[in-house]
C-alpha cells in the first residue's frame, strides 16, 4: 500500500501537515486557499469570534455552496460572474498600456 507524500498548510496562520497524493497536490492547494480565504472574512466581520466557530461557519457556508451548486446542476453562476468581473479588471488595467504602444 503506497502512502502520499506530507506536505505542511497554513490555514488562518496555523500550520497542519497533511497527506496528500502528488496528483491532487494543487487542488488541495485551492482547497486550502479557498478555506483560509473563507474563514478570514468570517473573522474579520466580527460577528463571530473563536477559531472553532469561525471554522464551523466557513465549513458551513462552503457546505450550502456545494449543495447550491448540486442543486443547480453543477454550475455555479456567481462564481462564474465573479471571474467574468475579474477578467475584465484584468483588460481594463491593460488597455491604456496597449493604447501607448500604437
Amino acid at each position: 500500500m503506497k502512502t502520499s507524500p506530507a506536505m505542511d498548510i497554513t490555514i488562518m496562520g496555523r500550520e497542519f501537515r497533511v497527506t496528500c497524493p502528488d496528483e491532487e497536490r494543487e487542488e488541495l492547494l485551492q482547497a486550502v486557499a479557498y478555506v483560509d480565504k473563507n474563514m478570514r472574512e468570517i473573522r474579520d466581520s466580527g460577528k463571530v469570534v473563536g477559531s472553532e466557530r469561525v471554522a464551523i461557519m466557513a465549513a458551513l457556508n462552503i457546505t450550502h455552496e456545494l449543495l447550491t451548486i448540486r442543486k443547480r446542476g453543477g454550475f455555479d453562476m456567481e462564481e462564474f460572474k465573479r471571474r467574468i468581473d475579474c477578467m475584465q479588471a484584468v483588460l481594463d488595467a491593460a488597455m491604456p498600456e496597449q493604447d501607448k504602444l500604437f
